[in-house]
């Protein structure tokens, strides 16, 4: 099986992290959240009626770093996984129209993902809302364990878990992570996907909700969904043999055949 250009699966990560600011936007926030500031021997008798929250810049960047950089990490596992099984299937079955299979799978899944986007197609909604479940029941383990004394380590496990969380969008790449045929494959798409996703998370990790705002107007997610339903369907009309190769596969996902 041939490799997957990762320009595009990057440009879709970019487009669609639109989503994550709404899917994703209370996780951010939770592992955001600025700790309380340990009292000095000076001030131990209260000078507010509330307590006081600080966080430094320094620390922010550590904690939003580190915690995206364990949610990558496990997007490359299940790429890995996902590459690899596939590669060891159409080695075993030696089927030539697997990849094309594939292929047009991984497209399809791109025209799925920009209708859901556009809310023209609500077929993902499920993977959502199963998502959407089980954050509710390790919210409360994630507001525990994010604590004052949270440091790197702890913040890549959290992010590691967050990883894991059921996410449409995330499943639609893992398809295109098996069209690369190898574990290593694999992993180098759901790396090119998460990168694309890192600018939105990493700002919402530090702008908080005004961004969250602004991406979850009509008009930006409009604008992301046509750019990944473009993706799909030049995939798709590429795979029909309606469209020359050259300068087209940069922007599709790979070789259909």
């Amino acid at each position: 099986m041939s490799g997957v250009s990762l320009f595009p699966v990057f440009l879709v990560g970019l487009a669609g992290s639109v989503h994550c600011a709404g899917m994703c936007g209370g996780i951010v926030g939770a592992l955001s959240l600025p700790r309380p500031r340990q009292p000095t021997p000076a001030l131990r008798e209260p000078a507010f009626p509330v307590p006081v929250r600080s966080s430094t810049a320094s620390a922010s960047l550590t904690w939003v770093g580190a915690y995206n950089a364990g949610r990558i990490a496990s997007y490359m596992t299940a790429g890995a996984l996902a590459g690899g099984l596939a590669g060891s299937a159409a080695s075993l079955a030696l089927l030539p129209a697997l990849q094309a299979g594939f292929y047009w799978a991984a497209n399809l899944m791109l025209v799925a993902l920009g209708l859901f986007l556009m809310d023209a197609w609500r077929g993902l909604a499920r993977v959502e809302q199963a998502g959407q479940a089980l954050w509710r029941h390790l919210a409360p383990l994630l507001r525990r364990a994010n604590g004052a004394r949270a440091g790197g380590g702890r913040m890549f496990a959290l992010g590691a878990l967050w990883g894991w969380l059921p996410c449409g969008m995330v499943y639609s790449v893992l398809v295109t992570a098996m069209l690369s045929g190898s574990a290593l494959g694999g992993a180098g798409v759901m790396l090119a996907f998460g990168l694309g996703t890192l600018p939105m998370l990493a700002a919402l990790g530090l702008a908080g909700g005004r961004l969250r705002a602004l991406m979850a107007r009509r008009t930006v997610r409009l604008c992301c969904a046509l750019a990944i339903l473009a993706f799909g369907i030049l995939g798709l009309a590429r795979a029909a043999g309606g469209l020359p190769a050259g300068w087209m596969h940069e922007l599709c996902l790979g070789s259909p055949a």
